[in-house]
């Protein structure tokens, strides 16, 4: 993965009854992912992307898909989603039973492979998985809704992540979901993220058109990286 903040828009914050032409209008902004929650109403009490919908979108974009589970049984979840043409997808530690043999069986496909944390497990949980991780998905946020405000712990669970990593010599992007807005992206980027998933505070925020939007975000990362650099 190159160097350098990446953007990840989630498209549940799309306008789901014209998806393609939004997809088309992230493209042309300069999206660097498509980001998917693909929930099963068990883990997470919603359900707003379907599989299908990935399926059906893979062959009207060449933007790479970062696909985040969250769901109970994340080996049949990825059995299904690998034929597709995915290039990301990210499992929940606390769901997946034999997290090992996930993440081997993802980047057996070529796809690089993430574990995910909510905001309440430790990153303890990532001792033993560290050399079959390609990224970490930090969730800042408590998962399955758009529009919550970031968790109180968020901010040094990112910066002990890029710690942790660094001191045993990984390296692996960050990536974080959840009330990434303008206000927040700054501190994140500071703290060590270095791939958001922007939704509806920031990228699809109100007011404002999808290019305007990614101009103040892409300023916002960029001062966050000033305030990293300077550290």
């Amino acid at each position: 993965m190159q160097p350098g903040v990446r953007v990840s828009p989630s498209l549940m914050c799309a306008d789901l009854c014209r998806l393609e032409d939004e997809v088309r209008r992230l493209e042309e902004v300069g999206a660097d992912f498509l980001h998917f929650d693909l929930m099963d109403a068990h883990f997470t009490p919603n359900m707003p992307l379907g599989l299908e919908m990935i399926r059906r979108l893979r062959a009207r974009t060449e933007l790479e898909f970062d696909i985040h589970l969250m769901v109970q049984n994340n080996d049949l979840f990825v059995e299904w989603l690998l034929p597709i043409g995915v290039q990301m997808i990210s499992v929940h530690a606390e769901s997946a039973l034999h997290l090992d043999r996930t993440l081997d069986a993802i980047r057996s496909a070529g796809v690089m492979a993430g574990v995910a944390l909510n905001p309440a497990t430790p990153l303890s949980a990532l001792e033993y998985a560290l050399e079959r991780m390609d990224f970490l998905m930090l969730m800042t946020v408590n998962p399955g809704f758009a529009g919550q405000v970031i968790v109180p712990s968020a901010w040094r669970k990112i910066e002990d992540a890029r710690r942790m990593l660094r001191d045993r010599g990984f390296v692996v992007p960050i990536e974080v979901d959840g009330n990434v807005s303008f206000a927040n992206i700054p501190r994140m980027v500071a703290a060590g993220a270095d791939i958001l998933v922007a939704g509806s505070s920031s990228l699809f925020a109100p007011g404002a058109t999808l290019k305007e939007n990614m101009v103040r975000l892409r300023e916002a990362a960029g001062d966050g990286m000033s305030d990293r650099c300077s550290r």
